[in-house]
């Protein structure tokens, strides 16, 4: 039977409005599809784009060159010197463990540093991690020849730091390390080049005082890589900034030299320049090797330093603190003048003792000096003056004085643990013995005993400013990529020239004078004449047992109960190019232990070279032509012109 017209019309209309709204559907859908594919494609294209550039493009930090060190006369003291190595990525290693075995077959692994290695690479997955450092060229060459097999291993060429004069400069320029936890804990705001696996800095010394002028500043490349994360080629460069060379004020030969001479002591020296504070030598001994940190010192041989009874790590030229003994008696005379407490003909009786409060402070020379003046009292080191003298002058004029000539104060020197020492006063009593000043102090602070604890550095420096009446101020750094920095020349103190006139005709004859207790290490050769001061300080005292066991000297006690033996002086006398100051732990006495190796060290500043016997006293040209044979045989020659050495 035929459908009605009207239904049939009616059934079109239906279908037409059911296709209407199914087509708007897929019309908004497909509209809807567009607008996200147009907002993809186009509006977030650049975004997209990076995403894609990132996981098919690299960025890598490039280390940059470390500033090299030089000594004044430009021989090289620390250098870069080409290392092999061979790193892994972890991302495009993949398996690990499988890559680490292959590679074993080919190179000579330490488990210690595979462990790190492992450590480093669960820690980062922006910078390949060294897994062998210092392999050799044909370990080198068997990983390039064997690539195809080590996904994520790489050999590559580095820098690393070499000292070539070993243990001479260990305590002054220091050495390098790879950054541990604890140098990210204490920098500010890190370097993105410290994050990178085993970069080094600075640890000690002048490369970490100075980190920031010989590090340097970090290049970067861009490389491309296949969807395996194999690097395929390396799209473009930037260089960094290699780190700025530094020069310093030290002379190697000097230096080479003090170092050989003080050999067997545990001992510190230091030269300064009277007219420009640069520091010729500081040397402190035992030393050590600073390559066996920069490769990574094993755990013996870090035990056997920290064993040794000499104390080879610190450095005791800045950073050794010691009773000055009599080389602090300048000190005393020097502030009774200026106070006009007393004027150099003034004399005081000398028994043997000095009796304060009910107690007897001995002199050294038990049976006393009789009366004597300040040119005696300092040329036969009588203790009793300068009792006499801080009775009279106070110790706040004494401690102010101290402070003018350099003592108790942290000079700026870019070397690790510069101490600041010790000059007492009544208020600093107070504050740290929460106690009151007494006579007693002053007596033995006098002397340089007590409380008072200077540094050989500073030593040094009251010695220079003593022979210029200027407050020469000590250098280190000479200058910075050929910029010269400023000297340490100092300024007039303000002292009377009388009276530093007065003390340092006397230090002249703790020398030359025959009742001098340096007399038997003079300099007899004109025109090289030395001015100095003896001292020893007191270690502790004899027991009254020790003394029951047949203790007499201070030479019977055990190495390490001796007194410390101190020598300073400035040469020549009459025109002052050098001061020196020497400490030898526990040597005994100043005059027998010190002087005689602070004259060998003036010497050696004052000519340069070995001195003529000539120079020397008679009766020891004998020993001091055998010691120079030896001691030449010992040191490195520099005798080379400086761009023959470099």
């Amino acid at each position: 039977m035929r459908r009605p017209k009207r239904d049939t019309a009616l059934s079109h209309r239906k279908v037409t409005r059911r296709g209407l709204i199914v087509g708007a559907g897929q019309a908004g859908f497909l509209g809807l599809l567009a607008w996200r594919m147009r907002y993809l494609q186009v509006d977030q294209a650049d975004q997209f784009r990076l995403l894609a550039e990132e996981n098919r493009i690299k960025i890598r930090l490039i280390p940059p060159a470390r500033g090299q060190i030089y000594d004044r006369n430009g021989l090289i003291i620390a250098e870069n010197v080409p290392s092999y190595r061979i790193t892994m990525e972890r991302d495009e290693a993949g398996d690990v463990d499988r890559v680490i075995e292959r590679l074993s077959r080919l190179v000579t692994l330490d488990p210690d540093e595979v462990k790190r290695a492992r450590e480093e690479m669960l820690r980062t997955r922006l910078h390949p991690v060294t897994i062998a450092d210092r392999v050799s060229w044909e370990e080198l060459s068997r990983v390039a020849v064997n690539a195809p097999a080590l996904p994520g291993v790489r050999p590559e060429v580095g820098l690393s730091r070499r000292y070539p004069m070993n243990d001479e400069y260990a305590h002054v320029v220091g050495y390098v390390g790879p950054v541990s936890d604890y140098d990210l804990e204490r920098i500010e705001a890190p370097d993105q080049l410290l994050l990178i696996p085993r970069f080094q800095i600075g640890k000690v010394g002048l490369e970490n005082q100075r980190e920031d002028i010989l590090r340097g500043t970090a290049g970067t490349k861009r490389v491309e890589q296949n969807a395996a994360g194999r690097v395929m080629r390396e799209l473009d460069r930037r260089e960094g900034q290699a780190g700025r060379d530094l020069q310093i004020t030290t002379d190697s030969a000097l230096q080479s030299y003090i170092h050989a001479r003080l050999e067997g002591e545990s001992a510190a020296a230091v030269v300064l320049d009277c007219e420009t504070g640069d520091v010729l030598a500081s040397v402190s001994t035992p030393g050590f090797d600073s390559n066996l940190f920069v490769r990574g010192i094993s755990v013996a041989d870090y035990n056997a330093l920290l064993e040794n009874k000499y104390r080879p790590l610190p450095n005791k030229s800045v950073q050794g603190i010691y009773p000055p003994g009599s080389t602090f008696k300048m000190v005393t005379a020097l502030a009774a003048l200026e106070a006009g407490i007393s004027v150099p003909d003034d004399t005081v009786y000398c028994p043997g003792y000095l009796e304060v409060s009910d107690r007897k402070f001995h002199c050294w020379k038990r049976a006393g000096h009789g009366n004597v003046d300040l040119a005696r009292s300092l040329r036969e080191s009588c203790d009793v003056y300068y009792y006499e003298m801080a009775l009279r002058t106070g110790i706040e004029k004494i401690s102010e004085m101290a402070r003018r000539l350099g003592l108790g104060v942290q000079h700026d020197l870019p070397m690790t643990g510069v101490a600041t020492g010790l000059v007492p006063d009544k208020q600093w009593k107070r504050e740290t013995r929460n106690t009151d000043w007494v006579i007693g102090d002053s007596v033995n602070a006098s002397i340089g005993q007590g409380y008072v604890l200077t540094s050989p550095m500073q030593l040094a420096v009251m010695t220079a400013r003593l022979a210029t009446g200027r407050s020469v101020t000590p250098r280190l750094i000479k200058s910075i990529d050929g910029v010269e920095t400023p000297t340490g020349h100092g300024e007039d103190m303000g002292l009377n020239e009388n009276n530093l006139r007065t003390i340092r005709r006397a230090m002249y004859d703790v020398s030359n004078n025959r009742r001098g207790t340096a007399y038997g290490s003079r300099i007899v050769a004109e025109g090289m004449r030395m001015a100095g001061k003896t001292g020893t300080s007191q270690v502790r005292n004899i027991t009254a047992a020790e003394r029951a066991q047949g203790v007499r000297r201070n030479s019977d006690l055990p190495w390490e109960r001796r007194d410390h033996a101190l020598f300073v002086d400035f040469a020549p006398h009459d025109n002052p190019r050098y001061a020196v100051a020497v400490v030898i732990e526990h040597g005994g006495g100043g005059s027998s232990a010190a002087a005689p190796v602070a004259r060998d060290i003036t010497l050696q500043a004052l000519y340069g070279e070995d001195p003529p016997l000539e120079a020397y006293p008679s009766k020891d040209r004998a020993r001091i032509r055998a010691q120079q044979k030896r001691l030449r045989e010992a040191r490195p020659d520099y005798s080379k012109d400086a761009s023959d050495r470099a």
